[in-house]
Formats: C-alpha cells, sequence, structure tokens
C-alpha cells in the first residue's frame, strides 16, 4: 500500500503546513488547522504508468463551437448566465442564510422542462415537498434526495443520468476518503472537484448552493470561486422583499448582468422593471427624497434616496445609512460645509436607500446631495427630477459612465428633467430623449436648479 503523509491545512484559507500551528501565518485567524492525511510515494501496482503528454497547437487552427444553453424557465436567472445554463458548467450561488437560495433553486427545479435531481442535506423529502406546494408546485421532473455522502450522491447521478443536479449545500456533504468534518475546506475542496469531474464527464449541468462566512465572503472560501465556472451572489436585505442575483465570476457571459427578484408568499418573482417599484409613489410634497439614476452593472435602475436631517440632540451629530457607504456620506457632507456653505456640523443625519438596496455606484452622489438639502430647507424636490453624477471633494460634479442608459430609463418611466454633470453633455444625443437636461458642474450650482 502507498504510504500516507500528514499536512494541515487552514479551514479558513487554505493554507497548508507541515505542523500544527496555532495562528495561521496566511490570514491571521487563531486555531483553524485541520490535520489531512494524503498518500504520497509510487502507487500500489509498483511501477510508474506512462503518459501522453497534450501537444500545443496553433490558436488559428482551434475550433470554437457554439456554446449552446438551456433554458431554465426563469427569466432573471438566464439573464445573470448569459442566456441560460451551460451543459457542464458547474455554478455557484452564495448568500447569507435565509436569503432565498434555496427557493431559487427549487423553483428553477420544478419550472424547468429538464430532468432535474434535487440534492438536499439540510432538509427531508418531505419538508421540500411543503415547500414546493407553497411554491405552486410543478411539471413533475422533479426528483429529490436526502443524502450527503458524495460517493452515494454519484452513483444516484450515473444511475439515473439527470439533465440538471442541484446541490443544496455544498457544505454539507462529505467524502469518505477525507477525514475531516463535514463544511471543512478539505471537504469541500474535495467534493467540488468530483462534482466538475462528474458534471464534465457527464456534460450535465450543475448548480451548487454555498453558505457564507461572517465577513461575507463564500465559504471555503476561495477554493470553490476557483473550481466553479460561475460564482453568483444572491443579495438583499431579509428584512426587505427585494433580492438582487449578481455574478461575480461567468466562464461563459458577462459578469455585468443583475437579476431582481422580490420575495412573496409563494416564492421570488421576477421583477421585469424595477425601476417603477423602487420609485416612490407618495405624495410630491415631501421634502429630502430624490431620484438617482443608477446603473447595476449594464443594468439601469431609478432608485429613491431618502435623507433626514435634524439638530442634534447629544453632543456628537449622527451619521446613519442604509445601503449607502457611512463614510462616503461623511464626505459628501464635509463637502457641502466647505463648498456650499450649508452648517450640517451640528445635524443629524440619516440616509437610506429605499428598498432595501446597497448602491455602490458614484453618480448616486448628486441624488444624495439633493436630498440633503431638500430635508435640510424642508422643500420637495421636483418627483419628476432625477439626478446623476459624482461630487469630488473640491466640489465638481465628475462625469459618469454610461449616461445614455440612464436617460433612457428616466425617459421611458416619464420623468422630465435629469440634473448631470456638465462633461456628460457632449456625448448625448439632445433629440433622442424627452428630457430636460440640466448641467451642473459644481456643488454650488445645485440649490439653484432645486428651489429657484
Amino acid at each position: 500500500m502507498a504510504k500516507t503523509r500528514s499536512v494541515y491545512v487552514c479551514q479558513n484559507c487554505g493554507a497548508e503546513s507541515a505542523k500544527w500551528i496555532g495562528k495561521c501565518n496566511a490570514c491571521g485567524e487563531w486555531n483553524t488547522y485541520v490535520e489531512q492525511r494524503i498518500p504520497k510515494g509510487p502507487s500500489s501496482s509498483g511501477f510508474t504508468e506512462k503518459r501522453e503528454y497534450a501537444v500545443p497547437v496553433n490558436l488559428n487552427e482551434v475550433v470554437s463551437p457554439p456554446v449552446s444553453r438551456i433554458d431554465l424557465k426563469n427569466g432573471e436567472f438566464n439573464r445573470v448566465l448569459g442566456g441560460g445554463i451551460v451543459p457542464g458548467s458547474l455554478v455557484l450561488i452564495g448568500g447569507e442564510p435565509g436569503i432565498g437560495k434555496s427557493t431559487l433553486a427549487l423553483q428553477v427545479a420544478l419550472k424547468t422542462d429538464k430532468n432535474t435531481l434535487y440534492i438536499s442535506g439540510e432538509e427531508s423529502p418531505q419538508q421540500i415537498k411543503l415547500r414546493a406546494d407553497r411554491l405552486g408546485g410543478g411539471n413533475g421532473n422533479c426528483q429529490v434526495l436526502a443524502e450527503t455522502s458524495l460517493q452515494a450522491i454519484v452513483a444516484q447521478v450515473e444511475q439515473s443520468k439527470p439533465q440538471l443536479l442541484i446541490i443544496d449545500s455544498i457544505q454539507t456533504l462529505y467524502s469518505e476518503g477525507i477525514e475531516s468534518a463535514p463544511g471543512t475546506i478539505s471537504q469541500v475542496r474535495d467534493c467540488a472537484a468530483q462534482l466538475l469531474r462528474v458534471a464534465k464527464t457527464m456534460n450535465m449541468p450543475v448548480v451548487l448552493i454555498g453558505h457564507i462566512t461572517k465577513d461575507g465572503s463564500i465559504a471555503g472560501p476561495k477554493a470553490l470561486e476557483h473550481i466553479v465556472d460561475t460564482v453568483l451572489q444572491f443579495e438583499g436585505d431579509t428584512h426587505h422583499l427585494y433580492r438582487i442575483l449578481r455574478s461575480i465570476k461567468n466562464r461563459f457571459g458577462s459578469t455585468s448582468e443583475i437579476g431582481v427578484y422580490e420575495m412573496t408568499g409563494e416564492g421570488l418573482r421576477e421583477i421585469l422593471n424595477p425601476s417603477e417599484l423602487l420609485i416612490n409613489q407618495q405624495p410630491a410634497d415631501l421634502s429630502g427624497s430624490a431620484i438617482a439614476a443608477n446603473v447595476e452593472g449594464n443594468r439601469p435602475l431609478l432608485i429613491e434616496v431618502q435623507a433626514l436631517v435634524s439638530s442634534a440632540v447629544y453632543g456628537t451629530p449622527q451619521r446613519t445609512s442604509t445601503g449607502f457607504d457611512t463614510r462616503r456620506l461623511s464626505m459628501l457632507l464635509a463637502v457641502l460645509e466647505k463648498r456650499a456653505n450649508f452648517k450640517l456640523a451640528s445635524k443629524d443625519v440619516y440616509l437610506n436607500i429605499a428598498g432595501g438596496l446597497r448602491v455602490d455606484d458614484p453618480a448616486i452622489d448628486l441624488a444624495v446631495v439633493a436630498a440633503i438639502l431638500s430635508s435640510t430647507v424642508d422643500i420637495p424636490v421636483d418627483p419628476k427630477t432625477c439626478f446623476a453624477g459624482e461630487v469630488g471633494l473640491s466640489g465638481e460634479i465628475r462625469p459618469v459612465t454610461r449616461i445614455e442608459q440612464r436617460l433612457g430609463e428616466a425617459d421611458k418611466l416619464g420623468l422630465k428633467r435629469i440634473i448631470m454633470p456638465g462633461f456628460n453633455r457632449k456625448s448625448v444625443d439632445p433629440g433622442r430623449f424627452d428630457l430636460e437636461i440640466v448641467e451642473v458642474k459644481r456643488v454650488q450650482d445645485i440649490p439653484r436648479h432645486l428651489f429657484g
């Protein structure tokens, strides 16, 4: 028999060590090293196998066949994947507990016309049946199996030969050849590698559901992201209705697409036009609200920015934001204080992105400034006006990308005016959109255009 040796693997970052150490030198975590035994030396047959090595070929002679895709009967999911799932690909969906990963996977299994095998290591078939009834049932093409042994799962897959395999979740599986517990990096990496081999051998797409760690990264942590073909992140707040499916890595498509869902009692509902739902429908006489022409990936979204400015009750003014970077909020307040002469140092400022979304697009700066100014003077902003522009430290309004997409979305939803950087004006066809375009170059000009 082949000899074995021991290696210690960090369960947080995957670093290896010849001996056990308390603190990982790579990631700095304590007590994360677990012993793993691996074979070494010659094989049990006593001789080394001869193998043929691949030879380089001219790139111009390589034939690239068209990529076929499977329609999952879920428009937003298909959009993020690039038009459907590719046979033989390995797709990883990560997200916080309770965000809706299992619901999305089960909805896909119930609605697709492909024979699907749904493997659950967390729920019994009875629990899955109850959830499937709540989601509206399916077309009879979905089989369920409650199993955590990788060897048993592979044997069942080779026997039933499904057209789509869903694993919920990869952290619950274990391989009998690995001595560590399920969910450790050794188990996760080995199980994912074997499932990748099965997917490529049988030309069968596999969807993996993965947990995330406390810092928001996919548990494993990065080992899974290197193995799989596509990494999707399911984002949102469990206390709000809306969810965003975002592509982080995609070998068969773009990573710029997003899918938007609404969580309902009957499961996840696709939002085909998110802007209509994210814009407030309240009366127009409320101050502290502004509409931002935002872009998520390649998708334009109109979202509502809400601000509340009040006198500070305690000695230190509060700066609180939901869905927006608090440090950037503090920077914008400093710019308004210095450049526009708005005295906000003694004010409490609260900012909220409506719908529970989290926004990182710098073009939202102008809408944030408008909402803060509106709340400060208690004068409402025209509800038919939207904003797009980045604010610099010297008070200049910097240009933004994809300005025509932002204008097109605002025009489609019936808005009448957009306030944007003057530098973007030259790249816009004035007769293409039924919008009044207002150019601003400095933050000092904004109050004049808002309040006259």
